[in-house]
């Protein structure tokens, strides 16, 4: 059975304790998990904190450092294969949706490789004689960056591109569940050649790990994926270090379809943005809205291709659905499915867990047209999609922002004007027109509302780990009046 590492100060080391890795799509034991506490936790922060002010990393440019991560993007792009492979049997997500991935995920190391010498001061145009100020920007410190288990590959990439090509050091504090693919990420660190303790990763349980690492007092910023209810306990932990944090949370987002669009691409990009990664993204377009003219044909269109994908073992690249990460989660996604049809609303296919081994659940679509239910508010990180219609483009806005989230939107619509209005009006921090789940490195990504603070991507999130400092020179030769003296 494999056995995982933590990395901390340069070093594979078992944890204080460990636990066991279920593969998804069997139920059973496959590996086993260091697992960090306290003093792990401790350790591996002050080993960044050591990083940070001694040794090489500080003394290293800003390109030195960007040569590391260049080539920490060359060492993903070619352990890609082996990367998904881990990650797909310890998540269940599927191969060729991890692969894929993961190979994108060396684009965003790229990225900001470019970018690490690039973040500039400024001389200010001071107001004052014989005076000339500049500001610089410094790195915050040590970031402790909080990954989920789905996407963490590139959940990390977006936070520790930026963070060390601003000239952070990082504790990367992988889920509990499915852990596997990040602890095996630490070994191309390593190989990179970033010196130790400049990024440590760890896995542990929240009481445990993640409580003493959002609150240590070395600790100078958190960056943050996961729900609500975590995220609010990460922020009362950093009241006792007073770090900053940047918080990506979940979302209910809305897909708007008008009369008006092309259906065919339409209801692809639908069944990409619900049924993809098993709905297991925080971007999943969970919400359908559909104008009312179009629904019955449109749901009818989206129920045949639900119910042709094919589900099986994740490693198959002929799969097009895997299991769920853990078996809390379908347990989870169950009982919201039946509260929901006790609602009222009506299930239009699948709504019912098999009962093979593994964590499997069934593409589902639920009608809550003209019903209140809880389907339509609660995020199910599943493959579950609700339904609503709309009559006109207001009621269409006025739904889609009916929610306490705001991470994600998506738009089809072939009039122009009303694209612009819609992307406009909606409170979310990404907008898709007439596409859905594009990424890119260069794009800002995050929320409004519950979906959390900060940003993900481009240049605003390597100048969100950094500080200013403002430097005053006084250039007059003349010695400073006596204060005292009056004139």
């Amino acid at each position: 059975m494999p056995s995982f590492q933590s990395y901390i100060d340069g070093v594979f080391t078992d944890g204080e304790a460990g636990f066991d890795s279920l593969d998804p799509a069997t139920g059973r034991v496959w590996a086993r998990m260091p697992e960090a506490r306290e003093r792990d936790v401790d350790a591996a922060v002050s080993a960044a904190d050591r990083a940070f002010h001694t040794g090489p990393w500080p003394r290293m440019n800003a390109s030195a450092r960007g040569k590391l991560l260049s080539r920490l993007a060359d060492l993903v792009a070619e352990n890609a294969a082996r990367l998904a492979e881990i990650e797909t049997r310890d998540t269940g997500k599927i191969i060729r949706e991890t692969s894929a991935q993961i190979a994108y995920v060396a684009e965003y190391y790229r990225y900001y490789a470019g970018l690490a010498d690039k973040i500039e001061g400024a001389v200010l145009p001071i107001d004052k004689p014989d005076m000339t100020v500049w500001v610089k920007r410094e790195p915050l410190g040590v970031v402790a960056a909080i990954v989920p288990w789905n996407s963490q590959l590139f959940l990390a990439a977006v936070k520790l591109g930026p963070a060390l090509a601003a000239g952070c050091t990082v504790v990367l504090k992988a889920s509990e569940d499915g852990p596997a693919p990040l602890l095996e990420f630490a070994r191309l660190i390593d190989e990179a050649g970033f010196p130790k303790g400049v990024v440590n990763v760890i896995t542990g349980f929240g009481p445990y790990c993640g409580v003493a690492l959002t609150r240590h007092p070395k600790i100078a910023h958190v960056a943050f994926t996961g729900g609500p209810e975590t995220a609010r306990r990460v922020v009362a932990n950093s009241a006792e270090n007073l770090a900053s944090t940047s918080l990506e949370l979940g979302g209910k987002s809305p897909f708007i379809v008008f009369a008006d669009a092309d259906l065919d691409s339409a209801c692809n990009a639908q069944v990409a943005g619900i049924f993809a990664a098993s709905g297991q993204s925080c971007v999943a377009g969970s919400r359908l809205l559909v104008e009312a003219s179009i629904k019955d044909e449109f749901v009818e269109r989206l129920t045949k291709k639900a119910e042709a994908i094919v589900t099986g073992s994740p490693l198959e690249t002929a799969t097009e659905l895997g299991p769920l990460c853990t078996k809390r989660q379908r347990d989870h996604i169950q009982a919201l499915v039946d509260r929901a049809s006790a609602s009222g609303a009506r299930i239009v296919t699948g709504g019912v867990m098999g009962d093979g081994e593994g964590w499997y659940y069934p593409p589902t679509i639920i009608d809550c047209d003209g019903v209140d239910s809880p389907s339509l508010t609660e995020e199910f990180f599943g493959p579950v999609l609700s339904v609503v219609s709309f009559a006109n483009e207001a009621e269409a806005l006025r739904i889609a922002n009916d929610s306490a989230f705001g991470l994600a939107s998506g738009v089809f619509t072939n009039n122009l004007a009303r694209a612009h209005r819609m992307a406009d009006g909606l409170r979310a921090g990404v907008v898709w027109l007439n596409t859905y789940r594009a990424v890119s490195p260069i794009a800002p990504f995050g929320g409004y509302k519950m979906s959390g603070h900060g940003r993900e991507g481009g240049l605003a999130a390597a100048l969100d780990y950094t500080r200013t400092k403002t430097v005053w020179l006084r250039t007059s030769e003349e010695p400073i009046p006596d204060p005292f003296v009056m004139r």
